[in-house]
């Protein structure tokens, strides 16, 4: 038996340490536990984490694969590589802007930047987005504008401290089940409490002391009438606000009357009075997507850190904590190059666009004048020029999009190249398929939510035809813009990203593969090989400095504007989206061979018996549900956890998408995959094909 590796999960954003073992003959993990010695966890571990890992399901790339005559076939890399970097450079010729690049939250950090770095200096592209703006970009913009740098005040250490513990469109005990164990410790202590906040009774909410039940999409009017409530009774921690924030006055100005924004959220005001009360107490407030994938996400997510600032919820035990997607977006967010330049560099800075053209060693010029427009922009953007090509890194478009329909058939006409471990929906499509290296065959490090960077290692060999991310992306980056990438091994790439760093807001420069490799895990900002990052922006008890012009922490004053598709008459019922125990981003991983003809839709009975769904029916299929942009067949069933007149459908089945909104916040491009209009009818209604595309399992039509 092989030595236990120490490394980091990569399924969520926790960033457990793990230990690993290679299997004794051949490529692969034999085993997986939690790593007692690693500061994060102390050996804890999510059993999906740990299964995941060792045995995810989905079929592996194990071979480049190239398209002829409609069909992908086996190949060699050096074929792959000449078609996809001839494609690529193409498209290129004319605009840089002809090639969009979409990268992932599921990469280490050491790929991620060069993956940043081709896109924006060996490419020039402002069509890149590193997957975080589907899920993180609400808050991240929310920091911004709060509190001038992206990323939450607290750390974990905060959570044993806290007295309540607010849930706000989140399900931790799903989709963090380490993370809530500590928060579930927590509430239970004496004086703890936990609040859930979400329209559906989650597992979350099964196990809180308080359920809040809102209206679908109107998080931002509850959160303003608490808030409200809260000036009403004279409960703002005025000195804080006094001495560490600006716009209070403005904001108080804005806020609604009590009684009409808690009936927009469909309340009583006796809900508001109790979450008001709560906050006396020293409080944590966490969100996830219920609240990022809005058209006002921004504007909620800065909601509910304004419910922070106002009663002195910041410090040791309390903050607003956002609740991070995908496994590393924390590390794409500040290494990747997606809504600023490494350490947070403010990207339409001239002075800082040449500091990294200088160490980039490319024109300046080069590089574009804005961030882009996010994931649905950038797919416009096939559609209406001046994108040509796409190369796909780690992510799943075609499922995990909004109106993924639209999607496929932007991508069908695109030159494709996906980069993936598995072969997904998107990799059906592709022009190139590069096959990549996964958790336990990648070296390198992660960030997790709480900005911990630790390592990744590999405990296998990988298989012949196989390369890692960070190999691939820089060999592609090599043959596009020769001498892009004088460092190309894992080690090498993170000292060239932590040096652009130094003197940063995210100042990774005191980190180093050397002090991981003793201590485990190093939070952000680090500026020595000595310092790590605590409760961000206290100087001294009772100090404050942030990152804004003014040093001070800045409320918002944004009111609730409706959803982005109210229900009609046509479309009377209202779908959401959210995570499922078992499920992992699109399912690539979890769902095994998709075999059912569509997702599992849990509805109330009401629901089901008022539009004619008769849920014992002995069939796979016996409901049909529509939206303005598809068709799905789903599979109902009772579910009195779902309010009436909502339907839920979970966000790994790669048809879900088919049926959800592309409209975007505004602020931060983030994608409102929450809420939109449907109808649910009997399967056998007659109202038109089923214009869904067929999802191609393992052994797909495609195979040679």
């Amino acid at each position: 038996m092989t030595d236990p590796v120490p490394t980091t999960c990569m399924r969520c954003a926790v960033g457990c340490g793990h230990l690993q073992i290679g299997v004794d003959a051949g490529y692969g993990i034999g085993s997986v536990r939690g790593d007692v010695s690693h500061p994060t966890n102390r050996g804890l571990a999510c059993q999906r984490g740990v299964s995941e890992t060792a045995d995810p399901d989905g079929e592996w790339l194990t071979r480049p694969l190239v398209r002829e005559d409609g069909r992908l076939h086996p190949t060699t890399w050096d074929v792959a590589l000449d078609r996809a970097v001839e494609g690529l450079t193409a498209a290129a010729a004319a605009d840089p802007d002809g090639v969009a690049v979409l990268g992932s939250g599921q990469q280490t950090n050491e790929a991620a930047y060069a993956l940043g770095k081709l896109a924006r200096g060996g490419l020039g592209t402002r069509y890149y987005d590193a997957n975080t703006t589907l899920c993180m970009a609400s808050a991240v913009t929310a920091y911004y504008d709060a509190f001038g740098s992206d990323a939450p005040p607290c750390t974990y250490d905060d959570i044993e401290d806290a007295d309540t513990h607010v849930v706000w469109g989140a399900n931790p005990a799903v989709a963090h089940p380490v993370m809530f164990r500590w928060i579930e410790e927590s509430a239970r202590d004496d004086d703890g409490r936990l609040i859930v906040v979400d329209p559906v009774e989650t597992k979350t909410a099964g196990v809180a002391d308080d359920h809040v039940a809102p209206e679908p999409g109107t998080d931002l009017a509850l959160a303003r009438a608490v808030l409200a409530r809260v000036v009403e009774r004279g409960e703002v921690d005025g000195e804080f606000v006094e001495a560490a924030t600006e716009g209070f006055d403005d904001l108080v100005a804005s806020l609604p009357p009590v009684e009409s924004a808690a009936a927009t959220a469909g309340v009583d005001e006796e809900t508001v009075d109790a979450l008001a009360a709560a906050l006396t107490d020293r409080t944590l407030i966490y969100w996830g997507m219920g609240v990022n994938q809005s058209v006002q996400g921004t504007d909620t997510a800065a909601a509910l850190v304004d419910l922070c600032l106002a009663t002195g919820n910041m410090g040791p035990g309390s903050g607003p904590f956002s609740l991070t997607g995908q496994a590393n977006s924390m590390g794409t967010r500040i290494c990747s190059s997606k809504g600023s330049w490494p350490g947070q560099r403010p990207f339409d800075d001239p002075a800082e666009r040449r500091l990294i053209a200088e160490a980039w060693d490319v024109p300046v010029d080069r590089l574009p004048d804005d961030a882009g427009p996010g994931p649905v922009g950038t797919l416009d953007a096939v559609a209406d020029g001046p994108v040509e090509a796409v190369y796909a890194v780690a992510t799943n478009p075609v499922a995990g999009m909004p109106d993924a329909g639209r999607v496929r058939d932007l991508l069908s006409d695109a030159f494709l190249v996906v980069q993936d471990a598995f072969r997904t929906e998107t990799a059906e499509l592709a022009d190139v398929v590069l096959p990549a290296a996964t958790w336990g065959e990648s070296d390198g490090t992660t960030t997790n939510m709480e900005r911990r960077v630790s390592r990744v290692r590999p405990v296998t060999d990988l298989p012949p035809d196989v390369r890692t991310d960070l190999d691939a992306v820089t060999t592609i980056g090599e043959r596009i813009a020769p001498g892009l990438f004088p460092a190309t091994e894992p080690e090498a790439v993170f000292e060239e990203f932590a040096a652009l760093t130094a003197g940063t807001p995210a100042d990774c420069s005191g980190i180093s593969y050397d002090r991981l490799d003793e201590v485990g895990a190093v939070r952000w900002p680090a500026p020595d090989a000595v310092s790590e990052g605590g409760y961000r922006y206290l100087t001294d008890p009772g100090e404050w400095e942030f990152e804004t012009p003014s040093g001070r922490a800045r409320f918002s004053t944004a009111t609730h504007g409706g959803l982005a598709e109210p229900t009609d008459d046509e479309y009377p019922l209202t779908l959401t989206t959210a995570r499922e125990a078992g499920g992992y981003n699109t399912g690539v991983r979890s769902r095994g061979e998709v075999t059912e003809p569509g997702p599992l839709a849990r509805v109330h009975p009401e629901t089901l018996a008022e539009h004619g769904v008769d849920a014992d029916a002995d069939a796979d299929t016996t409901a049909t549900l529509s939206s303005r942009r598809g068709r799905v067949p789903v599979r109902p069933e009772p579910d009195p956890a779902v309010p009436t007149g909502l339907v839920w459908l979970p966000v790994h089945h790669p048809r879900t998408n088919e049926l959800t909104l592309p409209e975007t916040d505004p602020k931060s491009d983030e994608p409102n995959l929450k809420q939109c209009a449907v109808r649910l009818e009997p399967a056998t209604a007659e109202r038109g094909p089923d214009t869904g595309a067929p999802v191609a399992g393992p052994g797909g039509p495609d195979d040679d």
